[in-house]
């Protein structure tokens, strides 16, 4: 194991026993060199103030940079943000996209809401074949 997986599981470990203060000192560098997962967890972290104060850029900024990496969760969170205004304006196309990208990796929370946005046509095009398309999806995984 290299000392950058050593450090990341470390630095998840403390986040798992709720030590978030350890965790964001431990993930923090990792989230510098670019690291998805540890972004992923400083943006939970700073979006819900764990063991600090909440800071809605730096959760936007974390959490974007793990979702253009391609970390499935964090394109969901960032969904989420852009779906409720949080930590970011509410933009419902933008929300659509990012929950796609996750829906795409085979995230179930993020099929179901592709599904009800395609159903109701929040952020999309209203298209009752692709909410079914999506609605399947799900049901094939469940």
């Amino acid at each position: 194991m290299s000392d950058i997986d050593m450090e990341l599981s470390t630095g998840l470990a403390a986040f798992e026993a709720k030590e978030f203060s350890r965790a964001k000192q431990l993930l923090s560098p990792l989230a510098d060199q670019g690291n998805a997962e540890a972004q992923h967890r400083l943006a939970i972290i700073y979006q819900n103030g764990l063991s600090l104060v909440k800071n809605e850029m730096c959760a936007y900024k974390w959490m974007r940079a793990a979702a253009e990496q391609d970390h499935a969760n964090a394109q969901h969170g960032l969904g989420f943000m852009y779906l409720h205004g949080e930590c970011i304006n509410k933009n419902e196309t933008e929300a659509a996209q990012w929950f796609h990208k996750a829906a795409e990796q085979g995230l179930i929370g993020s099929q179901t809401i592709l599904a009800e946005m395609y159903a109701t046509g929040q952020g999309v095009e209203k298209d009752l074949d692709e909410a079914q398309k999506w609605k399947k999806r799900v049901e094939e995984q469940t």
